[in-house]
């Protein structure tokens, strides 16, 4: 096999690795870890805007895309540039919001924990 080649293949076997361990969350662990959310967010059936968007249908949405709330420009250049939310990008931003987006108005810290992060991503996959 060329290097270039052993690269790509290397490469794809991490994303790949990287993609099945958020997919394997615990959503009720998740749902537990989403309690730190709800001041800004809502989820499920009757969701509505707060502070923050409702997250129904977030993993593989465009950003910015909830009607009725307000982005803030940060945002909206994602939008621009093309920005969907993966499980990744999801699990990238809920880790430090301020330094994955620089300029948005999330003020949340951040979830530091791996398992965390990946719990609220199960939890949040419920809600297509």
């Amino acid at each position: 096999m060329t290097k270039p080649r052993l690269l790509t293949t290397l490469a794809c076997a991490i994303a790949l690795a990287g993609g099945a361990a958020l997919a394997e969350g615990d959503p009720a662990k998740g749902e537990k870890v989403f309690n730190k959310c709800k001041a800004c967010h809502m989820v499920g059936e009757g969701a509505k805007n707060r502070v923050g968007p409702t997250l129904n249908g977030i993993i593989g949405a465009e950003i910015a895309s909830v009607e009725g709330f307000k982005y803030s420009d940060a945002f909206l250049a994602k939008k621009d540039e093309g920005f969907v939310w993966t499980e990744e990008a999801i699990a990238a931003y809920l880790e430090k919001p301020k330094d994955y987006i620089e300029g948005n108005k999330m003020s949340f810290a951040g979830l530091r924990k791996e398992a965390d992060r990946a719990n609220v991503i199960a939890y949040l996959a419920q809600f297509e």
